[in-house]
């Protein structure tokens, strides 16, 4: 019965990824949602609730629903602190608001995960940048 839940799982996540590989984004959140609820547990794995959780922030970020998106990043980063992707996706979050200091912790947590990771080294120095240009105009 466990090994049948488990394929299920497995199931609705590989199923989940295609809906949003293909843009399909009410299909995928919807498909992310049973799978996080199947897995939500202490025998769950860690990973799999992690790439869920990050994957479903990526359709509450391309909706342009910021808060949502960075809570699924955060849930995330919960259940998987090495992985550094959802830090990213939340690092880039936080810099389209205005939060460069916060965006530039992310980033900076990323590259010390992983150092090549060029995307998070990018987006580091732009927000530095951004942070020092908004220092000069006096807001």
């Amino acid at each position: 019965m466990a090994r049948e839940a488990a394929g299920g799982a497995a199931g609705l996540l590989l199923a989940a990824q295609a809906q949003l590989a293909a843009r399909r984004l009410s299909a995928a959140e919807e498909l992310y949602n049973r799978f996080i609820a199947l897995c939500a547990g202490p025998a769950s794995a860690a990973r799999d609730l992690a790439t869920a959780f990050n994957d479903r922030g990526q359709i509450k970020y391309l909706r342009v629903e910021f808060a949502a998106a960075m809570e699924d990043y955060t849930a995330a980063i919960a259940y998987q602190p090495g992985f550094e992707v959802p830090y990213y996706n939340r690092g880039l979050v936080l810099y389209r608001l205005g939060c460069f200091d916060e965006a530039m912790k992310d980033f900076r947590r990323v590259l010390e995960l992983n150092p090549q990771f060029e995307d998070a080294a990018l987006s580091l120095k732009q927000a530095i940048l951004d942070k020092e240009e908004k220092q000069k105009r006096g807001y």
